[in-house]
């Protein structure tokens, strides 16, 4: 779906999902970039920024100035901006709630104030929590279990609140462990995919937290942001599993891994990690009645692209 001739905002442009957004809007969008960079990445964006393809506003989401400036004239906000991560969420509560339920309320205030067209939230899978039911579907009871997955779940409501009363159209999206290009390996919260292709390339042990029997439902990012464009401009509003609608077991993931990379597979198993749920997939039957969502990548077709990217990365030595 290619949307045309909008004013985009993407708060979080710089981070994984956001600059991937950015790069895919920016060919027939105007697109803003609002990124304070506390865990974005300026070389995910430098080349639209420095080609003009991207205008980049530095600052936080929890200003409401700032936002305000961002947001003038805009049909959409893709906010995106948040700190993506469960173990980094249990060890720092505070600046994850700061992140995720501030800086949403923020966003929509000044979306509100400014006459945006719609906004869409990213939410996360996180917020099911530990459920036994599978596949997730989005009327489940939510049980999140870690202060990033109660940010998410308090985003969402804001949400519709704000539909609800100020008339403002937002649609929240539950992403499923999403991967690809431009994915950060070298932090220590790093997501298990980018981990795994960075230690397969450089021949060392795959880390497991836990017994690697515990399922995701792997997203490859194109798909992703093919459900951001879907859910801008479609008039539905409320919640939307998006997600590869399969159920991987991280040992899988591993194997998978090894093969495309050409590497032997060797794993290291770790304690699990608190806040982490045991098994994850998506019911994504919603999102294609009411928006037309389907995934299109396979596993194997995702990970072989976002390989081929680390490769390239590798040999320009900016990873």
């Amino acid at each position: 779906m290619n949307m045309k001739d909008k004013r985009v905002v993407v708060t979080g442009g710089a981070g994984f999902i956001g600059s991937n957004l950015s790069a895919d809007l920016c060919r027939e969008n105007e697109v803003t970039v609002i990124d304070d960079f506390s865990t974005g990445r300026d070389g995910n964006i430098k080349n639209l920024v420095s080609r003009g393809k991207v205008r980049l506003v530095k600052g936080s989401i929890t200003s409401l100035d700032a936002l305000k400036t961002a947001f003038r004239g805009a049909d959409y906000v893709l906010h995106q901006a948040a700190i993506p991560s469960v173990p980094r969420s249990v060890s720092d509560p505070i600046k994850t709630n700061d992140a995720g339920i501030t800086g949403t309320l923020t966003v929509l205030v000044a979306a509100r104030d400014c006459g945006v067209r719609k906004v869409v939230f990213a939410s996360s899978s996180s917020v099911y929590g530990e459920t036994p039911e599978l596949p997730k579907r989005e009327n489940m009871e939510c049980r999140p279990m870690s202060p990033y997955a109660v940010t998410k779940l308090a985003g969402e409501h804001y949400c519709r609140v704000f539909t609800e009363i100020y008339g403002l159209e937002t649609t929240s999206l539950r992403y499923f462990n999403v991967y690809g290009p431009m994915q950060d390996p070298k932090s220590e919260y790093a997501a298990v995919v980018p981990k795994f292709i960075d230690c397969a390339l450089k021949g060392e042990a795959f880390p497991i937290f836990g017994d690697g029997l515990q399922s995701r439902d792997f997203t490859f990012v194109k798909d992703v942001v093919r459900g951001n464009l879907m859910a801008a401009e479609s008039d539905a509003t409320g919640v939307y599993n998006i997600g590869g609608g399969k159920r991987t077991a991280v040992i899988e993931l591993a194997k998978t891994v090894s093969e495309v990379v050409g590497s032997g597979m060797k794993v290291v198993y770790l304690p699990p990690r608190p806040g982490d749920v045991r098994d994850s997939w998506a019911d994504t039957s919603k999102a294609k009645k009411d928006l037309g969502f389907e995934p299109a990548y396979s596993l194997r077709q995702g990970i072989t692209e976002t390989v081929e990217w680390f490769v390239k990365e590798r040999k320009s030595k900016t990873l």
